[in-house]
């Protein structure tokens, strides 16, 4: 198996059904791959649909689906390994259930990247927000000196030279991450002291990186990205507070390397005020 492809869904049936049906239709897929799909105790119909309708979809592009409905939601990390678990392929590819391709050949773009030298370990897409001018969203993600975050390019022109280039990071978000398999069985999965989200997947990439492995932002992979949909509204998920607890919990853990990392300035990481994106989002996107 080439490819393991991992997914959460927790309510939110509309968005996760608009993201799967998308991988699986406009993704080009260049080797046997698996689809798994953790629902982490929906309560909206999602699991009726991931287990009745996702199937044929996946059948229908060659992709193995395998389901796992949670009684209850039993936290992001917790999910994710509960996946990996499961997982055969030699990539290991996170997804959140707010993403789209925009290049179809994504999953090959990312393959190759890690292929390209040993030593890299993981590489992320570029995300895009997904309604015109298809600004970036996240290019790659630096951590300044204090330990804050800076999601690069955010809000730049997604043909900015400065985020068109492949090259290594300080971290990757998981919207769209793909890991060696072996390397990411062997350090265990994500740490579930992180549940129920956030600052999992940062966690991650310093764990592997303080053994050594290199992080990579590939350009060329590009998705869309709707900001922030998996988490925001989600009743047992109060995501400010987790955001602050969570990012604290990464600070000390991980201070010895990024104070001692050439990351962006305070100022690069104030976030950004961007214009309201529109209500409605047309479902046939432009692919590359």
């Amino acid at each position: 198996m080439r490819y393991s492809l991992i997914t959460l869904s927790c309510d939110k049936l509309p968005v996760t059904r608009r993201c799967l049906s998308a991988l699986l239709r406009h993704t080009h897929f260049d080797g046997d791959t698996e689809l798994i799909v953790v629902d982490n105790g929906s309560r909206d119909g999602s699991s009726a649909w991931l287990g009745a309708e996702l199937p044929r979809l996946g059948a229908a592009g060659g992709v193995e689906v395998h389901v796992v409905a949670n009684a209850a939601n039993i936290g992001c990390s917790t999910a994710r390994n509960q996946a990996l678990a499961m997982a055969r392929g030699r990539y290991v590819v996170f997804c959140d259930n707010d993403v789209e391709p925009r290049s179809r050949r994504w999953l090959t773009s990312l393959r190759e990247r890690i292929a390209s030298d040993k030593r890299i370990g993981l590489a992320g897409a570029k995300l895009v927000y997904p309604y015109p001018p298809y600004a970036i969203q996240c290019a790659g993600v630096g951590i300044s000196r204090r330990g804050h975050v800076c999601f690069r390019g955010r809000g730049e022109a997604r043909d900015h030279p400065g985020y068109n280039l492949a090259e290594p990071v300080q971290c990757l978000i998981s919207a769209c991450l793909m890991v060696r398999g072996d390397l990411i069985r062997a350090h265990g999965g994500f740490d579930e002291a992180f549940n129920p989200v956030q600052f999992e997947d940062f966690d991650l990439c310093y764990r592997l990186r303080a053994q050594g492995w290199t992080a990579w932002y590939e350009p060329a992979a590009e998705m869309y990205h709707f900001e922030s949909v998996t988490t925001q509204g989600t009743s047992v998920v109060r995501n400010a507070a987790v955001v602050v607890r969570n990012g604290l919990r990464f600070q000390r853990r991980w201070r010895h390397m990024f104070e001692q990392e050439r990351g962006p300035s305070e100022s690069d990481c104030r976030w950004r005020r961007l214009p309201a994106p529109p209500e409605n989002i047309p479902e046939d996107l432009p692919r590359l």
